[in-house]
């Protein structure tokens, strides 16, 4: 009898052991699915407080992450935002501070915007020295995959020059050449079937990855175009969000005036809800493949988006409401993002965090949960979020800072940004005017206190020129060609003209009858 015990005894012993070591295993390379969604604005989820939008799959995996409700990224535009996921560094300090594409210098004046200043010059391309995400961590044997938009340069600068064994779809190309529904004009992405969603191609792409390498340890980034201009979908999802507007109560008015342009005051473009929910229906496409795989308890997932949702300017797509601004804009609605990190094993499924996150520091966080040594030389910008995953603390003292010495196409102006302690100073480069913020009472920044807390904007606008002049920052020139006369009457005409067409075209698009063209953007191909 005490032999049969000592052995159940010791049976229950290795057993014991032999679940650490697997579980140890197990966690030690976990796989990651980073998702990236392009100008999905905070409030453009069900989940961050949309009544319009539906979805259902991104709320889900909402509700499995940490959701951290203060996340940010890097710009208010798509290419620097991108830039520093990849580097863990502020755009600044890597030099990618526009869109790659964007005019600078005397050649901005060809865009006939007569503006005060001539936008700074900016690095065209990622930078071959800088040591990729991806490329760290094929270092340590993952399998790296890349799909959808890149935007980080050309030939010689796309995903596979960068750390990604695979790429499907990456090109210098910021919106998808050719529109939602193939054929498309993608060197790195084959047309198979005509009026094939895209969103959903690259999420099946990103499934067949994933069921290849199932059984080594991969990395997959899944890049959505979606939600970014052309804003297109199917007659379906058009009429079942038209409907959803016209039950809701359609109002007389859909924009009001910001500084420059006119911007989105109400989610009810039923195209834009279309395009929203096929995104959706994709990321539910790539999570099912997981689950159907077994991968779910061994894969961390991220969701966040580049800049926020585009309000003014480009389609006029969504509102960013309560917060200010979207897109291009140097305010709240242009930067703050949904930012989710689900990490299985880790008690943080549902919790919520108001600590201040930017997208510089998802790459020391993920290194740091699959046990890759950090390289603080280069994500120097990022911070291991790790502890707050775990349940833990963090410095609350650290700035955060943005640097855009540039005009946005939607409305937003050269300027530089520091966050710190709940306080926000914004520098404004055609004048030296500058606005602070308190956080998150003001987060609508509509209540400028500069001038009852003028000490604070002091020690918060040295720091911020220290640090621009520390990281070599560019910045814009005056224009001695600028016309005052002119620039104010381009702005009359906004006011009289591009304004009455935007609403215009509002109620056209929730009209009844509303058709863009006989095959919906090539989504129907059996035409008589």
């Amino acid at each position: 009898m005490i032999k049969i015990f000592r052995s159940l005894l010791l049976l229950t012993v290795i057993l014991f052991f032999s679940c650490r070591k697997e579980n140890a295993t197990k966690h030690s390379k976990p796989n990651i699915l980073f998702i990236l969604v392009d100008d999905l604005g905070y409030h453009d989820l069900g989940v961050t407080g949309s009544t319009f939008y539906e979805t259902p799959h991104i709320d889900q995996l909402a509700n499995q992450s940490m959701q951290f409700t203060n996340g940010y990224a890097a710009s208010r535009v798509c290419s620097p935002s991108r830039a520093s996921i990849m580097t863990g560094k502020f755009t600044a300090r890597h030099g990618i501070t526009d869109w790659i594409g964007a005019k600078t210098g005397e050649d901005w004046r060809n865009r006939n915007r007569h503006d005060k200043l001539l936008p700074a010059q900016y690095v065209t391309q990622l930078p071959k020295e800088d040591v990729t995400i991806a490329e760290a961590l094929k270092q340590h044997d993952y399998k790296t995959f890349f799909a959808g938009k890149w935007h980080l340069g050309g030939e010689g600068s796309y995903p596979e020059d960068h750390g990604f064994d695979i790429n499907i779809g990456g090109i210098e190309a910021g919106s998808p050449r050719g529109g939602f529904f193939s054929p498309w004009n993608n060197p790195k992405l084959q047309n198979k079937e005509n009026g094939e969603n895209l969103s959903m191609r690259l999420a099946q792409e990103t499934s067949n990855f994933i069921k290849q390498y199932k059984d080594s340890t991969f990395f997959a980034f899944l890049s959505f175009y979606a939600v970014h201009a052309p804003i297109q979908t199917t007659e379906g999802k058009w009429r079942k969000y038209r409907d959803k507007a016209d039950s809701i109560g359609i109002t007389e008015n859909g924009y009001a005036m910001e500084r420059v342009l006119p911007i989105r005051q109400v989610q009810d473009n039923p195209i834009y809800g279309g395009l929203v929910e096929t995104m959706d229906d994709a990321v539910g496409l790539v999570l099912e493949t997981l689950e159907a795989n077994g991968l779910v308890e061994n894969t961390i997932v991220v969701f966040t988006s580049d800049n926020g949702g585009v309000a003014s300017g480009d389609h006029y797509t969504t509102s960013n409401l309560p917060l200010r601004g979207g897109k291009g804009y140097q305010w709240e609605g242009g930067i703050k993002e949904p930012f989710f990190i689900k990490v299985p094993w880790l008690n943080s499924a549902g919790v919520r965090t108001n600590y201040p996150v930017i997208a510089t520091d998802f790459y020391p966080t993920l290194l740091d949960l699959v046990n890759v040594p950090l390289n603080k030389k280069q994500h120097i910008d990022g911070i291991s979020l790790k502890p707050l995953l775990k349940g833990e603390k963090l410095n609350l003292n650290r700035p955060i800072y943005w640097h855009y010495p540039h005009y946005g196409n939607q409305g937003g102006e050269p300027s530089s940004v520091i966050q710190k302690e709940g306080w926000k100073l914004i520098h404004y480069w055609e004048d030296g005017h500058q606005e602070l913020y308190k956080l998150p009472s003001t987060e609508h920044d509509t209540l400028n206190v500069i001038s009852k807390h003028s000490e604070i904007a002091k020690n918060l606008s040295d720091n911020l020129m220290s640090w621009l002049k520390g990281v070599n920052a560019k910045f814009p020139t005056q224009d001695p060609e600028y016309d005052a006369w002119k620039a104010e009457n381009r702005r009359q005409n906004t006011i009289n003209n591009n304004w009455p067409s935007l609403e215009k075209h509002r109620k056209e698009v929730l009209s009844k009858d509303f058709q863009p063209n006989q095959t919906w953007w090539k989504s129907k191909v059996d035409m008589d």
